[in-house]
């Protein structure tokens, strides 16, 4: 305040003996800075260690206004010390991750506080390369023409091949997700018409992405799962002399050693059986899904030639023995199909649900399989979704906060997160047949589901033209 004073009266009067310059000052307060940051507290008059428990109970939608408080808070708030404190002090929270794809080709990925229904953008996803940089020149025009119709695999489950410039206009094409060790990994996908085998790694606490172990050939639209703290990818498509062709080859990323690893190809049993080879030149088989349930990974499968798919079930990946083995009959012929045969499945609680689609908006339901029984079995009928027919993701699912949870584009053209009430009846049933009257009487106890808002809106967010790609949970 002093020196503010002084400053003053220097201007009118030029020869006071306490006449303090602008570039002292300027240097006094460098000083007092530095000075401070010798020996910094995260609070005054508090241990540091007081200071760490203190923000690591805070909401982690307030992190980024944390870090605007000084140097020393802001590299409090990205280290893995304060993220591992919230595991011990179980406040970690779980954020829904959604992948959208816009107008112009780009990929943005955007996180929600589900518990404060407050959104915050990611930083944009690195610019990609060909690992050959010599194909640069290729366009996407000279490539169709190339693989002729095999090309028409993608342009079906996608729909993006339509445009024949795509390949070179969009990088990350048919890249693949999963969430793993606390951070987000995106793998493959094409760039330049080639397919990539490289994968980035979104760190959420320092919130910038980064180069990761790539995998060991390039891929696009392969499926990704989750299991025991690891990634999984199978399947997908490369480009080959002749074109693109589905692969079956398989592997997994440990995030601990950052090192990928091959384990058995998809034996696709049901390919090998077809009755001539010329079905079997025809007929090519792919993987139109995995998820991982009760300790293992479920792959159900297709055989397609354009623009016809036909399911042949699936396949089941067990870690314990590294091999695979048939898919129950009824999970892989019951299992519901979203578009040109793809898969959706989302693990809740130990549970298995899918969502069965129609073109009427009035038979779209919920269904939980029943692992008894082999069977898939409707839990919810009525989900509101619109009739996006030629949108090419029209719903996402994801499991958090221990609930199912639908993505969709409301009728305002929003991203809406629906939070459904699904009742176990699978559970409930088993229950009351096996304990006494009393016990099923206190079972039935609860609100009845016309009694219940069985969808509730828990967050929108304007997506204008965006259309919906995948998503992913992470709990820090």
């Amino acid at each position: 305040m002093g020196a503010l004073l002084s400053l003053n009266n220097s201007r009118t009067r030029e020869s006071a003996p306490h006449e303090v310059s602008q570039s002292e000052m300027r240097k006094r307060q460098r000083l007092s800075s530095c000075l401070y940051e010798e020996n910094p507290r995260l609070i005054p008059s508090l241990p540091d260690e007081i200071s760490i428990q203190i923000l690591a109970r805070v909401p982690r939608i307030h992190y980024l206004k944390l870090k605007m408080v000084s140097r020393t808070w802001k590299a409090t708030v990205m280290t893995a010390e304060l993220f591992n404190l919230r595991k011990e002090l179980r406040t970690t929270e779980e954020w829904l991750y959604v992948l959208t794809k816009i107008e112009s080709d780009k990929l943005i990925w955007y996180a929600l506080d589900p518990l404060a229904g407050k959104w915050q953008r990611l930083p944009p996803m690195p610019s990609v390369c060909p690992e050959d940089e010599s194909r640069r020149a290729l366009t996407a025009r000279r490539m169709w023409k190339m693989v002729g119709s095999s090309i028409r695999l993608a342009d079906v489950i996608m729909g993006w091949l339509g445009r024949k410039d795509a390949l070179d206009r969009m990088p990350f094409c048919g890249c693949s997700a999963g969430a793993v060790d606390g951070s987000l990994y995106v793998v493959g996908g094409f760039s330049r018409a080639t397919a990539l085998a490289c994968a980035w790694r979104y760190n959420p606490v320092i919130n910038s992405w980064s180069e990761s172990s790539p995998m060991s050939m390039g891929r696009a639209y392969s499926k990704t799962g989750i299991l025991n703290n690891k990634l999984y990818v199978v399947g997908g498509v490369t480009r080959g002399r002749g074109g693109l062709s589905p692969l079956q080859s398989a592997e997994v990323f440990d995030p601990k050693t950052g090192v990928w690893s091959q384990i058995p190809s998809m034996p696709f049993t049901k390919a090998q059986v077809l009755p001539t080879a010329f079905l079997a030149d025809l007929l090519k088989p792919i993987a139109t899904g995995m998820t991982s349930y009760k300790g293992r990974l479920f792959v159900p499968q297709s055989l397609y030639c354009w623009p016809f798919f036909v399911d042949v079930g699936g396949e089941v990946y067990d870690p314990e023995v590294n091999s695979w083995g048939e898919m129950p009959t009824g999970m892989g012929e019951g299992w519901p199909a979203r578009q040109a045969g793809t898969k959706m499945s989302v693990t809740v609680d130990g549970e298995l649900y899918s969502l069965d689609p129609s073109s009427s908006l009035d038979s779209a339901k919920i269904k939980l399989y029943d692992y008894q029984d082999d069977a898939w079995k409707v839990v919810a009928e009525d989900v509101p979704l619109r009739d996006l027919a030629e949108s090419e993701s029209p719903y996402l699912l994801a499991g958090f906060l221990g609930k199912l949870h639908v993505i969709t584009k409301d009728l305002n053209n929003n991203i809406a997160v629906l939070q459904a009430y699904v009742p176990n009846h699978l559970a409930s049933i088993s229950a009351a047949s096996s304990s006494s009257q009393d016990n099923a009487y206190e079972i039935s106890e609860g609100p009845a589901e016309s009694e219940v808002d069985l969808w509730k809106v828990i967050a929108t967010r304007s997506a204008y033209t965006a259309e919906l790609v995948s998503c992913l949970v992470l709990d820090l």
